[in-house]
């Protein structure tokens, strides 16, 4: 065999290893976000401020179990769901939502009523079975935009009956969302709320959003592992030093 030959042949080996190679990466990166984590970054402040447009966060695709919006695309190749992990009230989860325009779509809210449960608000207090979430006004106002187009957006803090705390804004005292009727929450359902409560399309949109099944839950959001400034693009890596919020990364999602 010639040295021409032995170049070629080592030439194609090497390619045909770098092959494998990228394959093999691919698959473990498919298996580590089919099984295990999944990156999620928020596109809407429906969840200001706990979630900011900007933040990018791991989701927990284990907490919950698996179904086939577990898989890329959500193939319909099985139902129900496998290594099934109930929500806990007050976790933040991703789940999809049919929309018309857009197909199946990620959502992140926070779970709030769980199958059974009666849920309602009434002058912007959440009711959970009747009775009365605990809601204390903050002393530092959430400041929504940049620059001279700012606005002060009161901040409460709520705590359920498992303990479970977070913050809310409250930006209309006599919002669209602020007088409910009672939604009871159907077995192997979900009514999921957004952070922001009035600037989200949540289960008290029925129309919209509705009660969320069971199968419809693609993970629990864990950490937030980087974030940008609103508008900002994580690519333009020349810009983090002024784009970054650093004291963002690597907060617990509570």
């Amino acid at each position: 065999m010639s040295a021409t030959a032995d170049k070629k042949q080592d030439a194609e080996g090497g390619f045909g290893e770098m092959l494998k190679i990228c394959a093999q990466a691919l698959l473990i990166a498919v298996v580590i976000r089919t099984l295990i984590f999944q990156p999620f970054n928020i596109p809407s402040g429906s969840m200001e401020d706990t979630l900011l447009v900007g933040d990018y966060l791991f989701v927990s695709k284990y907490a919950y179990g698996y179904s086939h919006h577990s898989l890329p695309f959500s193939p319909q190749i099985f139902s129900g769901r496998i290594l099934e992990g109930e929500p806990t009230r007050g976790d933040v989860a991703v789940f999809k939502v049919w929309v018309p325009k857009d197909g199946w779509t990620d959502y992140i809210k926070r779970v709030i009523g769980l199958p059974g449960d009666k849920i309602q608000m009434i002058d912007g207090v959440l009711h959970i079975n009747g009775k009365a979430v605990p809601k204390v006004r903050l002393p530092n106002d959430y400041i929504e935009g940049e620059g001279g187009a700012t606005r002060r957006i009161p901040r409460f803090r709520e705590t359920l009956d498992n303990g479970r705390s977070y913050e809310v804004l409250d930006m209309d005292p006599n919002g669209f969302l602020d007088n409910t009727p009672v939604y009871e929450v159907p077995p192997g359902h979900y009514f999921m709320m957004g952070d922001n409560r009035d600037n989200s399309t949540d289960s008290r949109v029925q129309s919209a959003v509705g009660f969320i099944p069971a199968e419809n839950l693609v993970g629990r959001a864990e950490m937030i592992f980087f974030s940008v400034e609103r508008e900002e693009h994580a690519w333009a890596f020349w810009k983090w030093p002024w784009t970054v919020r650093w004291s963002r990364i690597g907060t617990l999602l509570e």
